[in-house]
């Protein structure tokens, strides 16, 4: 008997409607309207235009399922390993991607709208400290990493 027996395949979507094609998928198992059975699907942001199906079913079962939901294009042929989708699973910390030096604009709080420097990254709590771009007094700021977008990433990135 096999320990693992699913098999991973990536539905090619409408651009900007990987959302749209996971919910029709579930809609489509909840009420029945397909017997395709689904063990998980997966809507990575890094992974654009693509959804992932978690399945004990065969090729032809999912292309059956594709034709029958909205905006899903076609079946990538051939399986997806679960080591190639592994890294989707984990979570990255929200200021990855953020350096000292980097500008940012504040988009929540009582500052929002405004653009600042980062001066302090504190990837443990998910925060950064930044100083008001065109502030008269340098003044820190502690906020969220999800709170900011970057605007500018510096002469060092």
């Amino acid at each position: 008997m096999e320990e693992y027996t699913n098999r991973i395949f990536a539905i090619k979507t409408t651009s900007k409607q990987e959302r749209t094609v996971a919910d029709n998928i579930r809609k489509a198992i909840d009420t029945g309207a397909t017997d395709v059975k689904v063990t998980a699907i997966i809507v990575p942001d890094e992974l654009k235009g693509y959804v992932l199906v978690e399945t004990p079913e065969s090729l032809a079962r999912i292309e059956q399922l594709a034709e029958k939901v909205a905006h899903a294009r076609t079946v990538v042929r051939g399986e997806t390993t679960f080591d190639e989708v592994a890294h989707f699973l984990v979570p990255k910390p929200v200021v990855s991607g953020i350096s000292e030096g980097t500008i940012v604009e504040l988009i929540a709080g009582p500052f929002k709208g405004e653009k600042a420097v980062v001066k302090r990254i504190d990837a443990g709590k998910e925060e950064i400290t930044v100083e008001l771009y065109e502030s008269v007094l340098p003044i820190p700021i502690t906020v969220r990493g999800d709170n900011v977008r970057v605007v500018d990433r510096g002469e060092n990135a």
